[in-house]
């Protein structure tokens, strides 16, 4: 197969996989590498799910991508990225990776600074809060103890845990800012076991960037999945998974076709797979995820280093403990995240053409789905001006009239725009709150991979799908 298609050849696969996101795309080339007859369906009409890219007026926005986790430097063994790209057969020159220059988490009063060498962050730390030193090395030590390999890992409080090793409560909440807001699904806490993986891909490994943003990434996957043959059917979803009461029996897809397979792997989420399920009459409500987020992206006619932003990634926090829940209004803007796409170490001297800052919030999914459409159009305006000028206060601009001054094109996403794109119920970007670790359903042979099942970020989807291919479709029929 050498292109995308809107129908599948055959009636029958060894594997269908639902959902063309980082996972879904993963798991299909894996099995197919192994000969498995796969077919991938995708409703929408570009792979990537909660990250790729779109256009207007000719310029390209990246959606979900801030930065590439669990980067490490050529020749490191052991890693996530490392196993991804062998168990894929990519090269890491097609990727095209660019480590960041540093990032930080300012708080009120206090800044910490990390980047890609764990010694930095361990520096900040000891400056900052010289008291807490030793706790933050025995947190350290807990986390080298966790056996972060085992899918079946308890549920325990990260906080419980981490207070007891550390006992100031803005340490705390700066340790928890980055991770919470790039994977945690959970209000207020996460587990632990959640909060070791996304601490080691942040801080331990760090972040990097394709020059060319999720483009790069897409292109590299989607030419493995041609290499492979990976049948790839796209504006084609599964309207529903019929079963005989213990295995799935066929999917009826949105065209009215239906095909059948030995196999099924959905990464569309947990409760959006049991949706489409006919024997599921429980109510999914209760896993559904409650957090999602506004972004808004401003482009620049200057490089943001020209107006002194030297950071690549800022995670902010302005009142006196850092609260990550779904806010009761549309947006919270006292935290978020600013990422400076410019600001990554390219390779070779290459810049961006534009300068690019985008500002990251949490959301209220229910909000914003209540507004009418003239109300919505209103809503974003508003709090496009609301979120920039908050943020701004951690930028070392004159504030966010200079910004504005330096725009020349804007656009903004919400929840609303996340359901609509990647059919997350209430705009969940991270999932549900429960994770389904060994990615098993109550069919035999329905499987989840993807954020659900627990593995996170980009590097950490791609392993979900691979490790969900290895478990589950190259090991018995």
């Amino acid at each position: 197969m050498n292109s995308a298609q809107t129908k599948p050849n055959k009636d029958h696969y060894d594997v269908v996989v639902v959902g063309a996101g980082m996972s879904g795309m993963a798991a299909a080339i894996r099995l197919s590498h192994f000969g498995k007859s796969v077919c991938l369906l995708e409703r929408h009409n570009v792979i990537g799910g909660l990250n790729s890219f779109y256009s207007i007026a000719g310029r390209k926005y990246d959606v979900g991508l801030h930065a590439l986790t669990n980067y490490v430097s050529p020749g490191v063994k052991g890693t996530p990225l490392g196993k991804i790209l062998r168990q894929l057969r990519i090269s890491r020159d097609e990727l095209d990776l660019n480590p960041q220059s540093f990032s930080r988490i300012a708080f009120p009063g206090i800044d910490i600074c990390f980047g890609n060498e764990f010694a930095l962050i361990e520096e900040e730390i000891a400056e900052a809060f010289p008291d807490q030193i030793d706790g933050f090395q025995k947190l350290l030590q807990r986390i080298d103890e966790w056996n972060d390999n085992e899918l079946d890992y308890p549920d325990v409080s990260a906080r419980a845990i981490v207070s007891e090793c550390i006992s100031n409560r803005m340490l705390i909440d700066m340790l928890f800012c980055p991770l919470m807001f790039y994977g945690n699904a959970r209000e207020h806490d996460m587990e632990f076991g959640q909060y070791v993986i996304l601490f080691k891909s942040l801080f331990c490994e760090g972040f990097a960037r394709p020059f060319e943003g999720i483009r790069v990434m897409l292109r590299v996957i989607r030419e493995k999945l041609k290499e492979a043959g990976v049948e790839r059917c796209m504006k084609l979803g599964v309207k529903e998974i019929r079963s005989d009461g213990k295995r799935v029996s066929a999917l009826e897809l949105d065209n009215g076709r239906t095909i059948t397979a030995k196999k099924v792997i959905s990464c569309v989420g947990w409760p959006e797979t049991l949706a489409l399920c006919d024997d599921q009459e429980s109510d999914i409500k209760e896993n559904l995820g409650r957090l999602s987020f506004v972004e808004t992206i401003n482009i620049l006619d200057e490089a943001p280093k020209s107006l002194g932003i030297e950071d690549t990634i800022i995670f902010y926090n302005n009142h006196e403990t850092f609260e990550f829940a779904r806010p009761q209004q549309a947006v919270d803007v006292r935290s978020g995240v600013i990422c400076i796409p410019n600001n990554y170490e390219y390779t070779g001297g290459r810049e961006l053409d534009e300068g690019v800052i985008r500002f990251t919030a949490q959301a209220n999914y229910e909000v914003w789905k209540s507004f009418d459409k003239e109300t919505y159009e209103t809503q974003k305006s508003h709090w496009f001006q609301a979120l920039g000028k908050q943020a701004a206060e951690f930028l070392p601009i004159s504030g966010f009239d200079e910004l504005r001054a330096r725009t020349i094109a804007t656009d903004m996403f919400t929840p609303t725009t996340v359901k609509k794109f990647t059919g997350r119920l209430g705009g969940a970007v991270y999932g549900s709150p429960l994770k389904n670790k060994q990615g098993r359903t109550h069919l035999e042979n329905l499987y989840i991979c993807g954020t659900d099942q627990g593995f996170l970020g980009i590097v950490g989807a791609m392993l979900s799908g691979i490790t969900i291919a290895n478990l589950y479709g190259l090991r018995g029929e």
